[in-house]
Parts: structure tokens; C-alpha cells; sequence
């Protein structure tokens, strides 16, 4: 198994040309099976986590995500980026002890975001969100300066869709020391398009997380360097989970199981990987 440096030297590595699906995995199983697919990196999800312990989003603890994090990395070949939210914390003392904490799970990366958690203002003040970003990046850089900061606007996805903000933000969070520039909620190639030029030549993360007709191959083109699709795996999941559970309940009938995986496919996969990690 590669050591923690390897695999944040090949995240870093990632980045610097051409594009990447960087997918986000809930548990240790989804987290093998992805990188059975020949993935390069995986990303945790926040809401993925969250209902896998039956939580809504953003009601995990800090101590909670730390340990899963750490699962997700001791279960993986890959580099793991981390979705670590606001940083747990609104102090910004508190929430710099919690990336260095993250860091010391063995993560490749790890985003801050501009979010607050308060409803009544849900995006934190540039300047104080700058300040997160400035503080989340001397973190890393005390904890030893190889794991890749994103910095987050979030302003599409929570009522303030201002695309002359956000990018105002993502330059300034650059500037504080973010190494990647992540928008999520934008979607159209004029979008896209803009945060990329606008920040260049930092990288840029592209959120997929529903439906679109753009492809990889047509994100790559608009110049993202980086593609997370956050708890839309996680859902796909639950959506066939639900709707099997559903038939049965509501119509007393199996016709759902049709679309289950194989049991026998599962347990090769997961007995090679044993096998190859030299567990019993």
C-alpha cells in the first residue's frame, strides 16, 4: 500500500494537467469498489457520511468525520480528499486545530468552504472567510505543507448566486493560499468557463452531482482540471434502495431485485482485495 506521501504527492501530481473524475465514496466498500474501477483519487462526501448514520448533511460531529476519514484513507491505495465543510467550527483557532487534526488522518487534500451553518446569513463575510482560508492553509503548512487546500464558495447552493461574487471570492481565496478553486452549483459552460479563466492558473473542481449533457471529455474541454459529483452516488444508492424497499412495503412484490447487484460478483470483488492486502 502506497505511504501517506506517495499518495499526496500523486494528488498534488493530478492537478497540474488535464482532467480528473475524482468520485465520492460513503464507506470503506464504495471506497474499494471505485478504486476497483481504476479511479486515481476518491473524495469523501459530507451528506453521503451523514445518512449513512442516519444524520441529515451537516450534522455530523468533527470527531465523527475525522474517524471516517481516517477509515477511508487506511482503506485505499488512493489519495482522499476530504470534504471537511467549514472546518467544524466557527472559531477560527478551533477550526485550524480541526484541519491540522484532519491532516493527521492521512488525507491528500481537504476543502474549506464559505458556508457559516447560521440560516439567517449562510455565507461568511469575504473577509472573514479569507481569513478561514489564510488560517486553514499555516495549518498545513506547520503539519508539513504537502496536503492540497480547497478553497469552496457556496453561495450558488445557498440562495446567492452571484457569479461576479464567487469569483471574486475564489481569487481571493486563492491568494490566501488555496491550491484548488471549487464553485459548487454552477453548471452552464458560460459559468464554468469564467470561474476557470478567472483563477487560472490554479485548478478548478467541478461539481456533477445530477443529469447533465455534458461529458467529461466536454468539461475537460472548458479547461476544469478536476470533476466530484459529491452525494450523487450516494443517492443513486439510496434511490435503489428505496424504491426496492418501497415495492415490497407498499406492493408486496420483488420485481426491484432485478437490478440488485450480484452477491457472487461482490464477493469476488471484495475476496481478491482481501486476498491482495494480505488479509485473511
Amino acid at each position: 500500500m502506497p505511504m501517506t506521501t506517495d499518495k499526496r504527492r500523486a494528488f498534488r501530481e493530478l492537478h497540474r494537467t488535464g482532467c480528473f473524475v475524482v468520485p465520492n465514496p460513503w464507506d470503506v466498500g464504495s471506497a474499494r469498489y471505485l478504486q476497483h474501477l481504476g479511479f486515481k483519487a476518491l473524495a469523501s462526501t459530507s451528506s453521503g457520511f451523514a445518512w449513512s448514520r442516519a444524520c441529515p448533511d451537516r450534522t455530523v460531529t468533527v470527531d465523527m468525520v475525522l474517524a471516517h476519514l481516517r477509515d477511508l484513507c487506511a482503506a485505499s491505495d488512493l489519495p482522499v480528499n476530504a470534504d471537511f465543510e467549514q472546518g467544524y467550527a466557527h472559531d477560527v483557532g478551533e477550526m485550524a486545530e480541526n484541519v491540522r487534526r484532519c491532516v493527521d488522518t492521512g488525507v491528500a487534500g481537504l476543502s474549506i468552504e464559505d458556508a457559516s451553518g447560521d440560516t439567517d446569513d449562510p455565507i461568511y463575510p469575504i473577509d472573514e472567510a479569507v481569513t478561514r482560508i489564510r488560517a486553514a492553509r499555516a495549518a498545513i503548512d506547520r503539519a508539513g505543507g504537502e496536503v492540497l487546500l480547497t478553497g469552496r464558495a457556496e453561495g450558488f447552493l445557498f440562495g446567492r448566486p452571484d457569479l461576479d461574487d464567487i469569483i471574486r471570492r475564489l481569487r481571493a481565496y486563492a491568494q490566501a493560499g488555496a491550491d484548488c478553486l471549487y464553485a459548487p452549483g454552477i453548471r452552464t459552460r458560460e459559468q464554468i468557463t469564467a470561474v476557470v479563466e478567472a483563477v487560472a492558473p490554479k485548478p478548478v473542481n467541478l461539481l456533477v452531482g445530477g443529469v447533465t449533457d455534458l461529458t467529461v471529455s466536454d468539461i475537460a474541454a472548458l479547461g476544469v482540471r478536476r470533476i466530484s459529483v459529491g452525494g450523487g452516488l450516494a443517492r443513486s444508492a439510496w434511490g435503489g434502495f428505496m424504491r426496492a424497499a418501497q415495492q415490497i412495503a407498499s406492493e408486496g412484490t420483488f420485481a426491484a431485485f432485478a437490478q440488485a447487484a450480484s452477491g457472487a460478483e461482490l464477493n469476488e470483488l471484495f475476496g481478491a482485495d482481501l486476498a491482495r492486502r494480505g488479509r485473511p
